[in-house]
């Protein structure tokens, strides 16, 4: 699963073996504090009632405010002695095995750069807003903060024997378009939607989108959408399950994925357990 942080103002000057480089936060413009201001107050009025209870307290224990863009150093002064975890930015793109690295290392990529005024609704490469407002709360919960070590450690191994699509499938599912079911009601813990002003809403409440039980190798053999909201989202009951999922031996999964059968995204299965019959009324919009 590439990283990229592309089209910014910010440079890769000076940039390691593992791709880091300073965050530069000095560098930012005030345009670019006005961006993360507008996208950061949007998001904070309207997740309440959206995000599930995890992200909401850990976006109230982070150093994380409106009016300026986070400075790495500072969210990690309270991320690593809570959960182990630290950002470290990155300029380009990343390959797998170097995301993977940093993962399993418990060291989260972010691009250093933000979107431009005119991007405030889609952006295809992960800026500050989204790795940083999207991520990193999540990371202060210990389950995620373990899960998506193992998921590093997996992806390294994946990559070896050829199994990176299949394991991306379940990174993309849950870190980044997870849903989940709280006693209060269906609630959203991925970053790609945390992170969007639309999708926020769309994932949780629009009758178009299938809402799915969340099932391993169902969701290793669905395919999703990079460009447009998902068509199926699957649900968690506890973020508990995530370790189940990590600590697990891939290995039977694996060699039944050996048969190649993949699923579009809309289509429900028999076996499936539907927690929502989407309509895909959006998805059929001309």
């Amino acid at each position: 699963m590439p990283r990229y942080a592309a089209g910014g103002t910010l440079s890769g000057v000076g940039m390691a073996d593992d791709y880091t480089i300073p965050q530069h936060w000095d560098h930012y413009t005030a345009q670019d504090h006005a961006v993360w201001k507008t996208l950061f107050e949007r998001q904070t009025a309207l997740l309440p009632g959206l995000a599930c209870a995890e992200f909401v307290e850990g976006m109230r224990q982070l150093p994380m405010a409106a009016d300026r863009i986070p400075n790495f150093d500072e969210l990690n002064a309270t991320l690593k002695p809570t959960t182990g975890w630290q950002v470290v930015a990155v300029p380009g793109l990343v390959p797998d095995e170097v995301f993977f690295e940093h993962l399993a290392n418990r060291r989260f990529p972010s691009g250093n750069f933000i979107r431009g005024a005119h991007q405030l609704d889609y952006l295809e490469e992960p800026d500050v807003f989204h790795d940083v407002f999207g991520h990193v709360p999540m990371l202060m919960h210990p389950v995620m903060a373990d899960f998506i070590q193992l998921y590093g450690e997996a992806g390294l191994r994946a990559q070896r024997i050829g199994k990176l699509t299949e394991l991306a499938r379940v990174y993309w599912y849950t870190v980044e378009f997870g849903l989940l079911q709280e006693a209060q009601g269906m609630r959203l813990y991925g970053a790609g939607i945390a992170s969007s002003f639309t999708e926020s809403v769309f994932s949780v409440q629009s009758p178009s989108p299938n809402r799915i039980a969340f099932d391993l190798e169902r969701v290793m053999r669905t395919n999703y959408r990079i460009d447009d909201f998902q068509e199926s989202y699957f649900v968690l009951n506890s973020l508990d399950d995530l370790l189940e999922l990590a600590r697990i031996d891939f290995d039977p999964i694996y060699a039944r994925l050996n048969d190649g059968v993949s699923h579009p995204p809309r289509r429900i299965l028999e076996g499936d357990v539907v927690l929502h019959n989407g309509t895909h009324a959006y998805s059929q919009q001309p």
